[in-house]
């Protein structure tokens, strides 16, 4: 999916009818780095979009500092706007995390939020996981949060049903829209919790813990591995 200008500017509308926890999830978030985490630390932020995380996170953290990564310049030049004036200090790369030279060996903490289901390929998922490791901190809090379930099964078109109904009954699109969107849904790399706790203990990731579900989507909180 290309987020373009278009995109990038109705992303804020779109999160929340696709995944209408969002804000409780971003703050689950922050609390889970609120007492993880101390006064001042760096935090990696994979997939930082429209600066949503960001602007949570940052929130009574002035000593924070963050570094976002977004494959989207439409989305990073509207996160670049949207925290401007923040005192936070802030740096941003396009691109993601297998093409990206970092200025931070090792954060004290990293977050992949809504990316994985982007990424087809199974090999990819894991370099991607592995390489968030390898920037982060022995013993370093990480969230995951990604699409989830097996297309097909009951549990999961249930929860396509659900979601089909939500985007009806409180948007204005046709049935056709919506059948569209579906589509676009399915084409993308759904796992099963099972196959997403295995993928992070490879990655090396230690005592995942799902504190977040909503429909198609899944949270897991982890930390990487102190050797």
């Amino acid at each position: 999916m290309e987020f373009n200008n278009t995109l990038a500017n109705e992303y804020e509308k779109g999160i929340r009818r696709t995944l209408p926890s969002y804000d409780a999830m971003l703050r689950l978030i922050q609390t889970f780095y609120y007492s993880t985490l101390p006064e001042k630390a760096e935090l990696l932020i994979v997939g930082a979009g429209s600066g949503n995380e960001i602007s949570q996170l940052a929130e009574k953290r002035p000593h924070w500092s963050f570094t976002g990564i977004d494959p989207s310049e439409s989305m990073l030049r509207v996160a670049k706007e949207r925290l401007q004036s923040l005192t936070n200090t802030l740096s941003f790369h396009q691109g993601t995390i297998l093409n990206t030279t970092l200025p931070t060996t090792q954060y004290d903490a990293a977050s992949c939020v809504l990316v994985l289901h982007f990424i087809q390929d199974y090999k990819e998922k894991l370099s991607t996981l592995q390489q968030i490791a390898h920037h982060l901190k022995p013993g370093a809090p990480f969230v995951l949060v990604s699409k989830y379930g097996q297309p097909g099964s009951l549990e999961t078109e249930l929860q396509l049903d659900l979601w089909r109904a939500h985007w009806l009954q409180h948007t204005k699109l046709s049935a056709e829209d919506v059948a569209d969107m579906e589509t676009s849904i399915r084409a993308l790399s759904f796992m099963s919790e099972e196959d997403i706790l295995t993928l992070l203990q490879h990655a090396g990731f230690t005592k995942p813990s799902r504190f977040f579900a909503t429909t198609l989507f899944g949270g897991w909180v982890c930390f990487k591995e102190k050797h």
